[in-house]
């Protein structure tokens, strides 16, 4: 499972960042990657990576401001042309409205797609677990921007224990029906007499991760809530130490706003993002360090940056 962060932002492109946009690649645990938010230009940022675009199955939309939703038409036609490629149909999911930008994009620019995307919006009053497969829920919840903006929380179910093959082995278990029964929690007895006890081969299940991905907002209840013990927390960072004023006034977030979130959600991770940019090289490493002082394990990310959980 990882991270990866293809436009990183706030606003407008820059030199150095592009806008919002970032995938969780679940490649080994599902075979799919997940996009969240697709800013203008992120088709572009793509070419940069290993993402396949056919391998994005679900996309997530914190917002409908631009920055956050400008590269969905451009994304969408890439995708449909891969002749050579399996089309697979898209779940896209967002604020009400989402659906419409889409669709009325593609249908002014005579744009067909030869696979389906299936809408799921929601407004304030609908918000919650929004999406659960056999290994995956997600979460929604209101964040606190200048337009209805939400920040999504995905947690990976947890994995089940596993089978101690060599152990079985050595204890004169023939290879077979026996070992499913085993990995089941079933106690087996052989044909010898020897009883076989499952939790001795099985280890105990191991917990799912959880990442949290936040939209724009004012530091705000829902933000802990949504990080409460997240693996990793992706909170924005427009502005830095001392502008709690202006960042307040905008629906964004300082970087030591972002800090205090991941300390009082007690994160593992914080990803500081949706960086503004009129901050450079030396002010970014500046906006790390200084939320470091209240959350020491802060990372400030970078366009094409990777991050493994």
């Amino acid at each position: 499972m990882e991270l990866q962060f293809l436009g990183t932002g706030a606003g407008q492109p820059s030199k150095v960042r592009n806008v919002s946009s970032l995938v969780l690649k679940l490649l080994d645990e599902i075979n799919e990657v997940w996009m969240f938010d697709c800013g203008e230009g992120t088709q572009r940022q793509i070419l940069e990576t290993t993402i396949k675009p056919r391998k994005v199955r679900r996309i997530f939309i914190t917002h409908l401001h631009g920055d956050h939703i400008f590269g969905l038409p451009g994304f969408l036609s890439s995708r449909a042309f891969q002749a050579n490629e399996e089309q697979t149909d898209l779940e896209m999911y967002g604020p009400v409205g989402i659906r419409n930008y889409v669709m009325t994009s593609l249908r002014n620019s005579g744009s067909r797609l030869p696979y389906r995307i299936h809408f799921h919006e929601f407004d304030q009053d609908h918000l919650g677990k929004i999406m659960e497969t056999d290994k995956f829920v997600v979460y929604a919840e209101k964040l606190d921007h200048t337009i209805f903006c939400v920040g999504y929380r995905v947690m990976q179910k947890d994995l089940e224990g596993t089978l101690d093959a060599e152990g079985l082995k050595a204890a004169g278990v023939p290879f077979g029906p026996l070992f499913g029964q085993i990995k089941k929690g079933r106690d087996v007895v052989l044909e010898d007499g020897t009883k076989i006890i499952a939790s001795d081969y099985v280890s105990e299940p191991k917990k799912g991760k959880v990442v949290t991905i936040l939209g724009d907002t004012r530091k705000t209840d829902a933000s802990v809530r949504l990080g409460l013990g997240a693996d990793v927390l992706v909170h924005e960072s427009t502005y830095g130490n001392g502008d709690e004023k202006i960042a307040k006034s905008h629906g964004h977030s300082t970087n030591m706003q972002a800090a205090k979130v991941a300390k009082e959600a007690s994160a593992k991770r914080l990803l500081l993002n949706h960086i503004s940019a009129r901050f450079l090289g030396r002010d970014c490493k500046k906006l790390e360090a200084d939320a470091q002082t209240i959350f020491e394990n802060t990372q400030l990310v970078w366009d094409l940056d990777e991050v493994s959980l």
